[in-house]
This record gives C-alpha cells, structure tokens and sequence, in this order.
C-alpha cells in the first residue's frame, strides 16, 4: 500500500515532470495536486508491482491526457505535426541548423516551449527519459505500453524536439495553401511598394502575405525602411548660405571660362 513518505519522497520528481508537460508553474501544481489527490483516495489499489515513483507517474499522466491537454492550444494538430516530423526525417535532404537548435536549446523557457508542442505521449516519454533519467522499460510501465513502443516515444519524441527547436517542419506545415513561394513573393514586395505590380500580381502578393506566418514580418520592415528613408526628403531644407556661395561662384567661373573659349577645366582651345 502506498503511503505518505512515499507520495513525499516523489514530489520533487513529479514537480518536474508537471512543469516540462504543462509549462505553466500553477498548473504544474494543480497536476501535482490532483494526482497525489488521486493515488492516496485509491491507495490500496497500488500494489507494489512497481515503485511507488512509476506508481505516482502513470497517475499523473493518466491525469494530464485526460484534464490538461488542450490539443486546440497547439499551432499545429498533434497528428499532423508528427506525420510531418517523420516524413522530414525520412528524407535525406532535410537538415536542421545545429547552432540554433543548441543554442535554444540551453534557454530553459525556449525547451519548455519546445516541450510543449511534442504531443502528449511523446513529451512524457522525452522528459522521463532524458530528465528524469528512467529506462525505457520503466517508461513502458507507467505509460502501459510495450517496451518496443516505449522506444519509439523516445525516438520519434527527441526528433520531434529537434525539429521544434529549430521549427522549420512548423513553418512547412503554416505555408500549406499559402499562394507563391515565400521567395517569389519576397521578391515582388519592392515593386508593390512602388506600385508597379499588375492587378493579377498584387492580389496574388496580397493573398501570400495574409496567409504567411513569415514574410508579413519582412514586408512590415521593407515598408519601414522605405518610411524612413522618405522621412529624409525634406521640402523645407535650407544650404546653408556659404556653400550655396561657393557653389555660384564655382558655376559663375565656369561659365566665364567657357565663353572665352577655355574648356570646362579652364584649358584654352588652341587657335
């Protein structure tokens, strides 16, 4: 039977797994909460099969999948986003930037972001894992699966942070239906702004930019610029006096020059 110094000596470890699947630290305590609520009203069924840790853990994700997963939260549907993650590590040709995966990697709230958009199992099978340091065998006990299937939540769940660190798969899947390449769009934003871009063209930029999750952040700051930019041409600027004298005086010896025949580098032709 599971007793209090039990449910106690758990608490750091559940803390932890909370958090990373909820990410918000009061909802990572109502998880908490609510599971230890949980195991100690049904504390005889626990019957030492397991330890009271893996016990303690499959209650709070059995609580987590059936309380606090909020699949409409998501950017990307969860089945969707995993199809996507497996086709893109399946091709060869798809890579990732190590340098920025690393590097948002080592910001914890940027992981926990991460985290978040794993689906439910394979979140929980990740941090479990690679944070609580569990086996896949104990992983496959708490989540009552097969220890083959347990891998696969590790395998397809650390790609599938890579791929949300580095958010290329998400961005694919935000551009489907979009109209254009982001390329051939970027690219006709400098005649749009000049207004030379034929009615076909400019809706069919117009579409793109109201659809793209990306290329209205850069079309905003070409806009910018060229307000900018335009802000210098002022009607009201003033030479100041001396320069405009010099510059007469230069146009006026020129001019002298020239009548008497003197090239405008003030050589005389010769006869």
């Amino acid at each position: 039977m599971l007793d209090g110094e039990d449910v106690v000596a758990a608490l750091p470890g559940l803390y932890r797994y909370a958090l990373a699947l909820v990410r918000d630290p009061q909802e990572a305590e109502d998880l908490v909460q609510e599971t230890v609520t949980k195991a100690l009203a049904n504390a005889t069924a626990f019957r030492g099969e397991a330890a009271p840790a893996t016990w303690l853990h499959t209650v709070a994700y059995r609580t987590f999948v059936d309380r606090y997963r909020r699949p409409a939260d998501l950017p990307v549907a969860e089945d969707t986003l995993a199809a996507a993650v497996d086709a893109a590590w399946r091709d060869d040709a798809y890579r990732v930037s190590p340098h920025l995966v690393a590097e948002r990697a080592a910001q914890r709230q940027s992981l926990l972001d991460a985290l978040l958009r794993l689906p439910h199992d394979h979140r929980s099978a990740v941090v479990l894992h690679d944070v609580e340091g569990w086996t896949a065998a104990r992983i496959a006990e708490a989540h009552e699966i097969s220890l083959p299937a347990a891998k696969q939540r590790i395998r397809r769940g650390r790609a599938m942070l890579v791929s949300a660190l580095d958010g290329e798969v998400e961005r694919r899947l935000a551009r489907r239906g979009v109209p254009m390449t982001c390329w051939e769009a970027r690219s006709r934003v400098s005649d749009y702004i000049d207004d030379e871009l034929t009615g076909p063209e400019r809706a069919g930029l117009e579409a793109h930019l109201a659809a793209c999750p990306t290329c209205p952040s850069l079309y905003a700051a070409l806009v910018g610029a060229h307000g900018g930019l335009g802000a210098l041409r002022d009607a009201d600027s003033v030479v100041p006096p001396d320069v405009a004298a010099r510059v007469r005086a230069h146009l006026e010896a020129l001019t002298a020059g020239t009548g008497a025949g003197a090239t405008p580098g003030g050589e005389h032709r010769g006869a």
